[in-house]
């Protein structure tokens, strides 16, 4: 946790803080684990998983949830960077549709992922101070897009379920500065500043965030899901942790 304020930036780019030769072990392997679908390799280079997990600190043995796992991409990678001992939560939301909760009870059936468990919960059913890392990627935006969701809730729900010094690595498709939340349900972007502000309302600390995922070339005025720029939008990766005491 970084104090009197202070936040660590990191440009990751290539040859950079984290590079290939210190990523480690049981994320090198995880990423590079022969089982993984191949639609899921196909966009390591762009997604870049390794280097996502070393920003994020998992380590062997931790208790993570993968919260709105989507098709299982980092589900995948998770279980097998925490390895046997630890545990990978694959958490959806009630209500739900079945497309989006099926992939990751697909995962949790097959024996080569035995540890992960596909949960369809509140956040707030989690126990308290369980939790060593809360993962959500590419879908913080869509939280605000939920009728009669308490996004600030939530996150303070994330806060109760995290051990003391766990953290909340949040990553997410960049809007424009200034914008808010006003383009989550349109161009489900959101504004990096403002998803700062609201998670640390609840409590959380930033730590750190990445360059990692940045692409300056964006022009944050179309859909994330248009062909010009899918799969290569700007995005911002923000560790957030819960303070110790």
């Amino acid at each position: 946790m970084m104090t009197s304020g202070l936040v660590l930036t990191m440009t990751l780019a290539a040859g950079g803080a984290y590079a290939a030769d210190k990523i480690p072990d049981n994320i090198a392997a995880a990423v590079t684990d022969p089982g993984r679908p191949a639609n899921d390799t196909a966009r390591d280079a762009d997604r870049k998983p390794g280097e996502s997990l070393t920003f994020a600190g998992v380590k062997t043995g931790g208790n993570v949830v993968d919260f709105v796992p989507g098709g299982g991409y980092f589900t995948r990678i998770l279980s097998k960077a925490v390895g046997p001992k630890g545990h990978v939560t694959a958490l959806s939301l009630p209500g739900s549709p079945d497309k989006y909760v099926a992939p990751s009870q697909a995962i949790a059936a097959d024996p080569a992922y035995s540890n992960v468990t596909a949960a369809v919960q509140n956040v707030g059913d989690l126990p308290a101070g369980s939790v060593d890392l809360f993962w959500t990627a590419q879908n913080y935006h869509d939280l605000h897009n939920v009728t009669d969701a308490d996004v600030a809730a939530l996150d303070k729900a994330i806060f109760v379920a995290l051990k003391p010094g766990g953290t909340f690595l949040v990553i997410d498709h960049a809007d424009a500065a200034g914008t808010g939340f006003k383009d989550t349900n349109t161009l489900h972007r959101i504004d990096v500043e403002a998803v700062k502000k609201e998670v640390e309302n609840a409590g959380f600390v930033l730590a750190a965030q990445s360059d990692l995922l940045k692409n300056p070339t964006d022009p944050h005025t179309v859909v994330v899901f248009d062909p010009s720029i899918r799969g290569k939008t700007d995005q911002f990766m923000l560790k957030f942790e819960k303070p110790k005491k």
